[in-house]
């Protein structure tokens, strides 16, 4: 089968189309055909390796992924024996990043509690725009942010792969939403429910004097001091991605700018589960919940898939056609 593999750290160069051997699923597991994956910045901090921190868990020295690709879209081809919710043809998603990744593959194996059944009205490309990003952003949302109706939410990055989907959850909460994003996706914020859009390269959202009870940084790169002045007296800030500082900030520092009883800082930290997955299935055939895809680029040309994430100018989700 056809397999995009990487074998040492670096730039898009590092990523090649390869022949290699079809997995065979273990008896927990399905094997999936692949139809479609997505690109997720933990994508690039793998092939690069960086922050060089994160090479302790990822290797040392070289990728310990050599198959990339979290999200998955395709049809179940064959089925372990101890497989009971799955069969033969039947159209699934899911987000491999707890097991191994390997999406970006003709074929690839899953541990059958990682995956769902495809939401219907979607196309394969558009579901696989959905498992890590919009899991990412209903984490931040609910389980950390702990959202409720009626409260002022802040995103900060809300263009990305994750901030089209923290709009429209947010939104499906009751939240009033601010989208923060630059000056090109302002209209598609607007589009995905956002009720206010700050473009960040003619305003600092943190010094305008409003106060919000959640703030989600989806990309960016202020500072925890930034955000804690325009939290409310009890608001929360949750780090989901960015730059390495909005990144580790929240890691290092936030128990220190948390106070008792009063603002916390967390940097989300979450596996996606099958009930994620499920979850968001319903939300997508309600009506409620739209992937929004950028760009589409065929397995041979993930160079320049890549090269186009990296640049940080995606409006929502860039996708890979695989077969």
């Amino acid at each position: 089968m056809k397999a995009i593999t990487v074998s040492r750290y670096g730039g898009p160069e590092v990523l090649t189309v390869d022949e290699i051997s079809k997995p065979l699923p273990s008896d927990d597991e399905v094997l999936i055909r692949v139809k479609a994956t997505s690109l997720n910045a933990a994508d690039w901090h793998i092939m690069r390796g960086e922050p060089r921190f994160y090479r302790v868990v990822l290797g040392l020295t070289k990728p310990k992924y050599s198959i990339l690709g979290a999200d998955v879209a395709g049809i179940v081809e064959a089925v372990g024996k101890n497989v009971t919710q799955f069969r033969e043809g039947d159209e699934v998603f899911g987000d491999l990043a707890a097991h191994n990744f390997g999406a970006f593959a003709e074929y690839v194996c899953a541990p059958e509690k990682m995956v769902a059944r495809k939401p219907s009205v979607l196309s394969f490309e558009e579901a696989a725009s959905v498992p890590l990003a919009a899991a990412t952003a209903l984490h931040a949302l609910r389980n950390k942010g702990e959202v409720k109706a009626g409260q002022m939410v802040a995103i900060n990055g809300a263009s990305g792969g994750v901030g089209v989907y923290l709009i429209q959850l947010a939104k499906n909460e009751g939240a009033e939403v601010t989208a923060v994003c630059s000056t090109a996706k302002t209209d598609q914020a607007k589009m995905l429910g956002a009720d206010h859009v700050i473009d960040y390269t003619k305003k600092n959202f943190t010094r305008n004097g409003k106060k919000y009870d959640l703030i989600i940084g989806a990309n960016g790169n202020l500072s925890l001091s930034d955000y804690k002045r325009a939290l409310t007296s009890k608001g929360k800030y949750v780090g989901v991605g960015g730059s390495n500082r909005q990144i580790f900030e929240p890691m290092l520092l936030g128990s220190f700018y948390s106070e008792k009883n009063g603002r916390t800082f967390f940097q989300l930290v979450f596996k996606t589960t099958q009930a994620d997955l499920i979850y968001l299935k319903e939300q997508v055939e309600a009506g409620k919940l739209k992937p929004v895809i950028d760009k589409r680029y065929s397995i041979h040309e993930i160079q320049e898939a890549m090269d186009y994430l990296e640049a940080g100018h995606a409006k929502g989700k860039i996708v890979l056609t695989v077969s």
